[in-house]
């Protein structure tokens, strides 16, 4: 079954887009933190200066900067500076270590990198490596209080700027994500993408200049910045700018907020909270989730509780948002287990594995096309050859189905599970191969086997399962500890079994389903 929607045409440079949102009213506060309030004039200021130190540079065309900063006002008009220079926006989860830091930094050959003054004794050596192997790297600082010499440097140039012009086909954005092999693809987005989907967006939920989103999600990813901030910004609403989610924060930042968006886990924190309930929240219109599953139980005791549902939407680091379930009650109810309909301008699909559509209630491959689409992996021409069936339909690597349950309407998606074995906690997506790879390479490893299984909190939680070498005895402490050493916390397991063997079906592969119900938390 195809689910299709009228094309939405793309936008010049994305910045001009968003900045259409907020020109009319220069005074009106933008982003409010806990200490400090930043106006629109605020916003243009600091761009167009940090925009000019960037132009003086004198970068090429398509050049990268790569941001590995913590959450500030400063990290997002660090964006949309280096939208308004022409150039392209690479940002980095900070939980990432050195390793993996230095493969994005190689593969990406950014020529600008903003990190953290905290980060300066282990990234001095690498930018030290990138600019032997690829020639000069501006390294500048910017901390979490928005202190640091980006912003020294950026004083000195004047607060007015002419954007720089850019196509919609044009390259504004490299997204990291991971990949089975183990190593990481940047999803190529261009300023048409990421504006077909903010005006989408914007006209699909409703977004007023008089809303003020609770915004607690990190920038670094799509949920954060392209969904939630980009979604405020073009709408000329106000953001309650919070570093990271806390329940207290969020119940305190609530009474104020008309919308406010977050991964699963944010609610299921909220629920247990008693002092969740409506009177928190009057002026809410519209929670959003996404980024990982919505257990139908969450779904469910939320209605109850807070007397409207969540909306649940379905989207990629690949194509931004594909699918929501209606904002609007004339457009249909808000169902539980699924992510509703396409999106408009989205085409989205279940095929079998020859590519031929399905109908509906039958479990097969979504894909997807629409202008939201990345163009290819970045320096991957055959792993993007891969990733697309003809007619130009990108494969998410999800199974999903269309209808299929009593109540639920054909054009309704549903993600029944994910064929690359993606396992998402707390929002972040963590790749089983990528964790096995560093698990094997460990003294005394023989072969190991990553799961992911149902967590109450984070939606699904990462579990290991080692095999040691003849005559070794492994301590799942001591893997435990040289695995937060390598890699990001969130890809940590939060447990390691030793077993004598994995089990094996009559081909050889390790039966992942039965380490799940063996090993699922209790």
């Amino acid at each position: 079954m195809v689910v299709s929607t009228d094309a939405l045409g793309g936008a010049n440079n994305l910045f001009t887009l968003l900045a259409s949102g907020f020109s009319g009213k220069p005074d009106a506060v933008a982003i409010e933190t806990t200490t400090q309030r930043y106006t629109w004039r605020d916003i243009d200021a600091a761009t167009a200066r940090m925009a000019n130190l960037l132009g003086s540079l004198h970068l090429p065309a398509g050049a990268r900067v790569a941001a590995y900063t913590e959450k500030s006002p400063q990290a997002l008009m660090l964006y949309l500076a280096t939208l308004r220079a022409g150039l392209v926006y690479l940002p980095l989860n900070t939980a990432y270590r050195e390793s993996e830091l230095d493969y994005f930094l190689g593969n990406a050959e950014p020529a600008v990198v903003v990190y953290g003054s905290a980060d300066m004794a282990w990234m001095a050596p690498l930018l030290e490596r990138r600019i032997a192997a690829s020639g000069t790297v501006h390294g500048f600082t910017l901390d979490a209080n928005g202190d640091g010499t980006l912003i020294s440097a950026a004083a000195h140039f004047p607060d007015t700027c002419a954007t720089v012009v850019r196509q919609a086909d044009d390259l504004a954005a490299i997204l990291y994500t991971s990949g089975t092999t183990g190593r990481s693809k940047g999803a190529m987005l261009s300023h048409g993408n990421l504006a077909a989907n903010a005006l989408t967006l914007r006209d699909y939920w409703g977004w007023r200049g008089d809303d003020v989103l609770l915004h607690m999600l990190p920038i670094f990813h799509v949920h954060g910045l392209f969904v939630a901030a980009q979604g405020a910004l073009l709408a000329g609403a106000r953001m309650l700018w919070r570093t990271k989610f806390d329940v207290d924060e969020a119940l305190a930042a609530l009474p104020h907020a008309t919308v406010m968006m977050g991964v699963p886990t944010y609610y299921v924190r909220l629920l247990a909270d008693s002092r969740f309930d409506r009177s928190v929240c009057p002026k809410v219109r519209l929670f959003v989730s996404g980024s990982a599953p919505l257990l139908t139980e969450t779904f469910e005791s939320f209605a109850d509780r807070m007397g409207q549902p969540i909306l649940e939407r379905y989207g990629m680091s690949e194509t931004n948002m594909l699918t929501s379930n209606p904002y609007r009650r004339e457009d249909g109810a808000r169902l539980g287990g699924t992510v509703g309909r396409a999106l408009p301008g989205v085409s989205v699909r279940v095929v079998d594995d020859g590519n031929q559509a399905l109908p509906a209630g039958e479990i097969g491959n979504v894909q997807v096309r629409g202008p939201n689409v990345f163009s290819g992996y970045w320096r991957m021409p055959e792993k993007t050859r891969e990733e697309f069936a003809p007619g130009g339909w990108f494969k998410t690597g999800d199974v999903g189905r269309f209808g299929g349950a009593p109540g639920v309407p054909d054009d309704y998606l549903s993600i029944v599970g994910r064929s690359k074995d993606l396992i998402i906690t707390g929002g972040f997506n963590v790749y089983p191969k990528e964790i096995e790879t560093v698990l094997d390479d460990l003294p005394g490893v023989a072969e190991s086997a990553v799961i992911g299984v149902p967590h109450p909190d984070f939606g699904e939680a990462v579990v290991a399962v080692v095999v040691a070498k003849p005559g070794v005895e492994l301590d799942a402490a001591a893997i435990l500890k040289a695995l937060k050493a390598g890699i990001a916390n969130f890809k940590v397991p939060k447990r390691i079994h030793v077993v004598d063997q994995l089990p094996r079906n009559t081909m050889g592969k390790v039966q992942k389903n039965v380490l799940r119900e063996r090993y699922g938390l209790n």
